[in-house]
């Protein structure tokens, strides 16, 4: 089993904490199914960007960036993230820089942890791997989103309020717990690369064959399946990671 990275220096007060979700991510990253689905897809002449989408403590990320080696069989894997939450970028970039050095044999290039709104920082078409652990429990509606104005800086102490609100960012998510993964999927065309994939985790309540069958109407090309499940509940997997790419 590969170690997961150190996240003692987060503030869980205002960062999402790493939770079962979190680790269902690394194990199916990490699978031997995936390993050899990332390894035949990229090869070792070719350096893929991995970024992902609201990393929050950056357990994720770090991960795959501390054990590019294994996960992708290269070293040659550039890495980076995309959180709306400062704090959780800053964060981020401290979990990624203390995985890589206690991994220095196998770990990849992390460019770092940016803020901004989904992939709205990212070019066109340029990500290979889209890593997303969604705001995904239903709720009556989303918080308000963030503008800059809204959100604390990041050299100064939040308020109560402020950290209530900066964690409801990252579990709400209105309509079946959807329409912040909803938004993400509707941007994948755009910003997938021509050999693109995502990893995103859904819940029962997402209603996950109803998530399939929208990405598979976005044409021929377009697949996705089950690669990682956590527990039953009435028969139905609590958790699970949807792999989407295009062939």
């Amino acid at each position: 089993m590969l170690p997961t990275p150190d996240t003692s220096h987060v503030a869980y007060e205002r960062i999402y904490e790493p939770a079962e979700d979190s680790f269902l991510l690394l194990d199916t990253l990490s699978s031997t199914s995936e390993t050899a689905f990332l390894q035949n897809r990229f090869g070792k002449n070719y350096v893929p960007l991995v970024v992902e989408v609201g990393p929050g403590s950056g357990v994720v990320i770090a991960f795959v960036n501390a054990h590019a080696q294994v996960v992708f069989g290269s070293r040659n894997v550039l890495t980076a993230a995309v959180d709306v939450n400062g704090y959780a970028c800053k964060a981020t970039n401290e979990t990624a820089r203390k995985a890589a050095i206690e991994n220095a044999a196998t770990h990849g290039r992390f460019f770092g942890a940016f803020q901004g709104d989904l992939v709205e920082p990212l070019k066109g078409q340029s990500v290979d791997v889209v890593i997303f652990n969604p705001p995904y429990v239903p709720t009556p509606e989303l918080p308000k989103q963030p503008g800059q104005v809204d959100l604390p800086q990041v050299d100064t102490k939040p308020t109560f309020d402020e950290d209530s609100y900066m964690l409801s960012l990252s579990y709400a998510g209105g309509k079946d717990g959807m329409e912040i993964t909803d938004r993400l999927i509707n941007k994948l065309p755009e910003v997938l690369s021509s050999r693109g994939c995502a990893y995103i985790l859904l819940c029962a309540q997402n209603r996950p064959e109803e998530v399939k069958e929208r990405i598979r109407s976005l044409g021929d090309a377009w697949k996705v399946a089950t690669v990682g499940s956590s527990g039953k509940q009435a028969g139905w997997e609590r958790l699970q990671i949807i792999r989407i790419w295009i062939e």
